[in-house]
């Protein structure tokens, strides 16, 4: 069970699952960031009338950034949120193409995030510019579980914040808490979900703390997005969105 749990970060949200506020959580510091900035979940295309207007509303989300794959943004269509007249930006982070397999003495889930930031590192800085931009108001990040992807992102954002490193694995593995409902809704548009066995879609703490110990042999993720092209400058107006 997370430490993170008593925080009250979820947020219900009426047709989407995996709801949760990047707020409260402790910084390295001392205190906590900033909550209503930015909320990360699942897919947003069975959005309810009312679970349209807690998030326009409530939480005035001004931005949605979807990190989906082109296939997945035309098999569901616009979102009630896009109908609503949210900007919403597509930013896929999975490889172009055929995908690269991972070797048998590999964990498939951290070459999966792993493979994010290194086939698609430009939409990668893009998400995080559209995060830093303060201009851009309140966002969604999401995808269609709102736990790989958007985990991997809402990660990035939590360490150039200085989040302390555990509370940021801490929260990957959140998404466990709400695996059930999260793969009965996917499994209505992706038949090949195993709703039976979600064993198999878990959030394994120690990924996540892998994948950042890999960042950290740049000098830290920080300076791992600098190296992409993500500016000082950036960087900092990012930390001031959370902090």
């Amino acid at each position: 069970m997370s430490r993170l749990e008593a925080n009250g970060r979820w947020v219900d949200v009426d047709g989407m699952d995996n709801v949760r506020d990047l707020g409260g959580l402790p910084l390295r510091t001392g205190g906590v960031t900033r909550s209503g900035q930015i909320l990360r979940g699942a897919r947003l295309a069975e959005l309810t009338e009312s679970g349209t207007e807690l998030l326009a509303e409530k939480y005035g989300i001004r931005l949605v950034i979807d990190l989906r794959s082109p296939r997945e943004v035309d098999r569901d269509g616009p979102t009630p949120l896009e109908r609503a007249g949210v900007r919403t930006e597509h930013l896929s982070v999975l490889p172009e193409g055929q995908r690269p397999v991972p070797r048998e003495d590999e964990d498939p889930k951290l070459f999966a995030y792993r493979g994010y930031l290194n086939h698609r590192p430009e939409n990668v800085l893009a998400a995080l510019r559209l995060l830093a931009d303060p201009e851009n108001g309140p966002t969604v990040v999401h995808c269609a579980a709102g736990k790989d992807r958007t985990g991997v992102i809402c990660a990035l954002v939590q360490e150039v914040a200085g989040v302390e490193r555990d509370a940021v694995v801490d929260d990957y593995a959140l998404s466990n808490e709400r695996l059930p409902q999260i793969l009965r809704r996917l499994a209505v548009v992706e038949p090949g979900i195993d709703v039976d066995n979600p064993e198999l879609y878990l959030c394994p703490p120690s990924v996540m703390a892998a994948l950042m110990a890999e960042l950290d042999a740049h000098g830290s993720p920080a300076t791992w997005l600098k190296s992409r092209g993500l500016t000082d400058q950036e960087l900092t107006t990012l930390r001031t969105r959370l902090t």
